[in-house]
């Protein structure tokens, strides 16, 4: 069921989309500050102290794959984390409606998966957290699946705030500007052939949304998430934490 695990640790934490550039920063960062980290992917996990689990969010049945690999572990669960990234889907104007419903149960469905796999497992001081996105709030029709599943996953994480608020579980939206991944760059090349124009003119516009013309880093990201582990975290229960590297117009 799981990979990796040597009976260590003192607390657990689940990190879904483990082998994509934004979760395997996390689950690495997350392993660094002395949690046991069980990675969810479907595909192989390669993160140094991080233990494989094979499910996929976007299924039912992953729930029990999760919830039988913490029980291996056998630890309480500190924190949750649902990176897993979307499939390209197309702008507004083309984009399959099928894609769009599976799009939103990819992301807002496999956060509710997570949680329901863990929650035995969850205490005073839990974090559940999920990677939302800048184009949650700064609605685009060229990222429509993005947009309104990120928006979705807002509000999903509002109620699990409210939810599990009485048992001193706190919930966070973590919603990162364009970050600099492989994944970016494949989504920008396809916007590129789409134009006719080189990719680094599409990544030239990408980074100039931001006031500082950079891209948000897989590392900060993980910092960010890192930092709810500590107890003034509290505070951002329910909320969203915006890494957008000034990119958002909005007051």
């Amino acid at each position: 069921m799981i990979t990796g695990y040597d009976g260590g640790g003192g607390a657990a934490a689940v990190v879904v989309g483990a082998s994509g550039a934004l979760g395997s920063a996390i689950a690495s960062r997350l392993a660094g500050a002395g949690l046991v980290v069980v990675g969810v992917a479907r595909k192989p996990v390669d993160a140094a102290g991080v233990i494989g689990c094979a499910a996929d969010i976007g299924d039912d049945a992953a729930v029990d794959v999760i919830r039988a690999a913490v029980d291996d572990v056998g630890l309480p669960v500190r924190m949750v984390v649902q990176a897993a990234g979307l499939p390209a889907a197309g702008p507004l104007p083309t984009i399959d409606p099928t894609a769009l419903g599976s799009a939103v149960s990819l992301k807002v469905g496999g956060m509710l998966r997570l949680v329901r796999a863990v929650a035995d497992r969850l205490g005073p001081g839990s974090r559940l957290v999920a990677l939302g996105g800048h184009y949650g709030t700064e609605p685009s029709p060229h990222t429509c699946a993005a947009g309104v599943t990120n928006a979705a996953l807002a509000n999903l994480v509002r109620q699990l705030a409210d939810h599990h608020g009485p048992d001193g579980v706190t919930a966070h939206l973590v919603a990162p500007g364009p970050a600099d991944t492989d994944r970016l760059r494949r989504l920008s090349q396809a916007r590129a052939d789409e134009r006719g124009v080189d990719v680094e003119e599409i990544l030239a516009e990408r980074r100039a949304e931001s006031p500082l013309s950079v891209l948000v880093t897989p590392e900060q990201v993980a910092w960010a998430v890192a930092t709810l582990l500590d107890p003034e975290a509290d505070a951002l229960t329910g909320s969203t934490l915006a890494l957008d590297v000034g990119a958002r117009r909005g007051i």
